[in-house]
């Protein structure tokens, strides 16, 4: 009889899911929970990948990745940050998910500690405790619009301290970091000879004219540091499960070897897909950003309207992170609530960490006319409260 490992024991089961699986019971759900693009996958970019399929573009390639797809990458770092920027630095991986796991194995031993915020992307959680490493969580404060601060970064480094994940813009919390800021935490980073692994995916959801700010656009990063990478939410492209890491060649090298045992490669016929959306994308992204931003302002200004929810104005991505302590309830009860009263599905905070206590995390990634709904769903259902409590 086969046993478990304490490794399928202790992972982390998704508090993201859990919540998608309660909200099937009824029939008119509000899904507010999933990190997806509403949007359909542009029509150029799936023409690219069933020109690849017909053309035979269906066989293994190269672990690392087909040679058009780095090129294509190194151009746009090369672009993006001044600096050169050669095919052999670029990894394709399975999503950005895969591209953290292989940073990982290359760089990371048991015992080793990685540094992450608090609250954080939860899957960060089981791919530490898969390595053997162990987490190390930074508090990130609503008070520090919900940046994390370099200072608190330096007060939980140890001798053992390996890794540190940044990730602007920052899911689940909406916030970014700008140059300043990531100057200042590379700065500490290089100091105590700590690799830090920046998590860029939501680079292109960016509000009120700010520019994202990338890791590499500070000299001398990519020789220490790697930045993981997706198409899936500036191309909606989350079902291709493509993404890439950037960084220096020997690590790079060495996870090519881990993809041999993992998955071999990547589909060619994707990552041909994933080029033409890097080089045909023109007025897409800001497209897309458009309409994020008047969503955002139906979810942040229709919160900030309810009594008892208060909620920063998301910088990036497509969340919002409403303070919910005024309830005077959990996180998880008061999301729980919500969804049998009004059926709109919402993260609880502390999905994200013991720091996400007292929030709620909303995706507003769903179209205006559903996103007004919920809102109005949940205002209707406060005001009722409200009224019980009264009489």
């Amino acid at each position: 009889m086969y046993q478990l490992s304490e490794l399928a024991k202790q992972y982390p089961a998704s508090s993201i899911r859990k919540m998608s699986r309660l909200a099937k019971k009824y029939d008119d759900t509000i899904m507010l929970t999933m990190g997806e693009p509403n949007f359909e996958t542009p029509e150029f970019i799936k023409q690219a990948g069933q020109v690849a399929i017909q053309n035979n573009r269906t066989h293994y390639g190269p672990n690392v990745g087909e040679s058009s797809f780095q090129e294509a990458v190194a151009n746009k770092y090369t672009q993006k940050t001044g600096f050169h920027f050669s095919a052999d630095e670029v990894m394709a991986s399975f999503g950005a998910t895969e591209g953290l796991l292989l940073v990982m194995m290359s760089i990371l031993n048991p015992g080793d500690e990685v540094l992450i915020a608090n609250p954080h992307y939860p899957n960060y959680l089981g791919q530490i405790q898969s390595i053997g490493a162990t987490v190390v969580e930074v508090p990130v404060y609503e008070e520090n619009k919900f940046k994390i601060q370099a200072s608190d970064i330096e007060k939980v480094i140890t001798d053992r301290t390996r890794l540190l994940i940044i990730n602007s813009p920052n899911n689940p919390l909406g916030s970014i970091l700008d140059q300043k800021e990531m100057e200042e935490i590379v700065h500490i980073a290089d100091q105590h000879q700590i690799t830090i692994l920046s998590d860029e995916v939501y680079e292109s959801i960016m509000y009120d004219g700010k520019k994202h700010f990338s890791l590499f656009e500070i000299p001398g990063t990519k020789e220490n540091h790697f930045v993981v990478n997706s198409f899936s939410k500036t191309y909606s492209m989350t079902g291709w499960r493509v993404g890439y890491v950037v960084g220096n060649t020997v690590a790079i090298e060495r996870m090519a070897e881990f993809r041999e045992g993992i998955g071999f490669c990547v589909p060619p016929f994707i990552q041909d897909a994933a080029v033409e959306a890097l080089n045909g994308s023109q007025g897409l992204v800001e497209t897309y950003l458009e309409a994020y931003d008047r969503r955002r302002h139906i979810v942040v200004d229709g919160l900030n309207a309810i009594p008892g929810f208060h909620c920063l104005k998301t910088e990036g991505a497509f969340y919002a992170f409403p303070n919910i302590q005024a309830f005077g309830k959990s996180s998880y009860d008061f999301a729980i609530e919500l969804l049998e009263e009004t059926h709109v599905a919402i993260t609880p905070g502390s999905a994200f960490g013991s720091m996400g206590e007292g929030y709620l995390r909303i995706s507003f990634a769903q179209s205006e006319e559903i996103l007004q709904e919920a809102i109005d769903r949940i205002a209707a259902y406060v005001e009722k409260i409200a009224q019980k409590k009264s009489t």
